[in-house]
């Protein structure tokens, strides 16, 4: 059986960044663990210092449960490099080329309205984002079916 995993990204506002990932994923916040009936409740249990706040954290689930959990925590030091690893928005893959394009092009818009910022574009192939906090991900076509 293979592991399953989660993605974590540091960041400086986590609310922030689980509104732009909520919106680019369709993924929702994940219910807290059982017996637990909120995060607040769930944060409480945890022997952390008196300025951590449940707000600086949040974690995101695919509804489906078919994607991996998203978790997304405030740390203190900002992002200073390129991502060694990063986050593929897939549209459909079906259709001609022009209409994958015309799909990828019409997400990366999308994106930039939520609050992502185009860094470049690869005519008919990918176009690489940042994020609110300028985490790098690509919006790319998924593979025809």
């Amino acid at each position: 059986m293979a592991a399953g995993i989660d993605l974590t990204l540091d960041c400086t506002d986590a609310q922030l960044l689980a509104v732009f990932w909520k919106t680019a994923l369709g993924y929702v916040d994940e219910p807290p663990p059982a017996p637990f009936r909120t995060r607040a409740e769930w944060f409480a249990s945890f022997d952390l210092p008196e300025d951590d706040s449940v707000d600086d954290g949040a974690w995101l689930c695919d509804p489906d449960g078919v994607g991996p959990r998203l978790c997304i925590l405030k740390v203190l030091e900002p992002k200073t490099a390129k991502n060694r690893l990063h986050i593929d928005v897939r549209v459909p893959g079906h259709g001609s080329s022009d209409e994958r394009w015309a799909r990828i092009e019409a997400e990366s818009e999308r994106l930039v309205r939520a609050g992502g910022t185009v860094l470049e574009k690869f005519d008919g192939h990918h176009v690489m984002m940042a994020d609110p906090e300028g985490n790098e991900f690509c919006v790319a076509a998924a593979a025809a079916v």
